[in-house]
């Protein structure tokens, strides 16, 4: 894979210019934070790179809202995302993106805890991160913590697989269905911490079928030049909240006034550019967090005036789709998956590229 010198040079001052803008913007907001002790700062590893700030631990870090456990409906309160906040990463790997070539794509895949067979199947199929011959791609497992019942029998098999694999990323918090704009969150300040020159980030859920080389070479493109501001998925347009609490995806009106929300990528798979990444962390800092991860992107992006690049005619697919060979060769996802049927398709899928016709 060969980079004219013009590439690679605006690739160079795009990075900079997203560090720098990225650690003015948190000093702003974490300097304004009341914390006990003296901010920490902690080195980039590419001198291209400021320091970034970051929070000191609290006391209370790992005092997770147990009750999200016992109710029974969504209140106001509870749809409100405490962030920014220092939850601390208990199992980390920062030298994840370390070496010579700055990856192409970090993948974030959000998994709970106790879904260690569905890590396994991503693994042993498109997690591959040797996957993409020429194209450097990292992959990291984001989660939180296991409620406390099963805390004490489980983080021990969850450190285990981990020593094993080297590739989860568990933050302090309660990993449950109202906490996944912290999952992404967390994840986006590990990239800021530790995989800064990451030039694109995949955020997707574990239960789908990915087709990598389809997404590096007809989403991304290697070759071309670099897209500080790019976004892209299954894009939902002109929804309206749902007001009944009973709802899955109730947003009460006191959280969100408004009567539609501004376009974003469904949860399940999106990807962005690393520049893209770091803007949408920042402005995090200074809008108010919901617990509906996908529609809080599409706010970011509202309040970075970023639209949402339109992919081509379902290549992002979203509810379910029969198996096909030479159908999914010309897809970017597919969800959901089961692990069972993940592995018996991929096994298949092998033969895509010697029997379906090149795209």
């Amino acid at each position: 894979m060969r980079w004219s010198w013009s590439h690679l040079v605006l690739g160079v001052l795009l990075g900079i210019a997203c560090g720098t803008m990225l650690t003015l913007l948190l000093e702003a907001k974490w300097g304004a934070l009341k914390s006990p002790g003296p901010q920490l700062h902690l080195k980039s590893k590419s001198s291209l790179y400021p320091p970034i700030p970051l929070l000191p631990l609290a006391s209370n870090a790992l005092d997770v809202p147990m009750e999200r456990l016992s109710e029974e409906l969504l209140t106001p309160a509870m749809a409100v995302v405490k962030y920014p906040y220092s939850y601390p990463f208990l199992i980390n790997h920062p030298e994840k993106c370390q070496g010579d070539t700055a990856p192409f794509l970090l993948m974030l895949v959000m998994t709970q805890p106790q879904a260690s067979e569905a890590r396994e199947a991503i693994q042993t199929t498109w997690g591959d991160e040797g996957i993409v011959p020429g194209v450097t791609i990292r992959h990291l497992f984001v989660l939180g913590l296991f409620p406390s019942y099963l805390h004490r029998r489980l983080q021990y098999l969850l450190e285990e697989e981990d020593a094993e694999n080297q590739d989860l990323l568990q933050v302090g918090f309660l990993d449950t269905q109202s906490n996944l704009t912290l999952k992404t969150l967390m994840g986006l300040e590990w990239m800021a911490r530790h995989c800064q020159t990451a030039q694109y980030v995949l955020k997707m859920d574990g239960d789908v079928f990915l087709n990598p080389s389809f997404l590096v070479h007809q989403v991304l493109r290697p070759k071309g030049p670099p897209h500080p501001s790019f976004i892209t998925g299954y894009i939902y347009k002109n929804r309206m909240p749902m007001r009944k609490p009973h709802y899955k995806w109730y947003m009460p009106r006191e959280v969100f006034p408004g009567t539609i929300y501004p376009p974003y990528c469904s949860g399940a798979d999106y990807v962005m550019s690393g520049c893209l990444a770091m803007k949408i962390l920042a402005v995090a800092q200074e809008i108010k967090a919901i617990y509906l991860e996908d529609v809080f992107v599409g706010l970011c992006l509202q309040h970075l005036r970023v639209k949402i690049t339109p992919s081509p005619i379902d290549i992002f697919h979203f509810f379910g789709r029969e198996y096909e060979r030479c159908d999914f060769n010309q897809l970017t996802i597919v969800h959901p998956i089961k692990p069972v049927d993940l592995l018996w398709i991929w096994m298949d899928f092998q033969k895509a590229n010697t029997t379906c016709p090149s795209s």
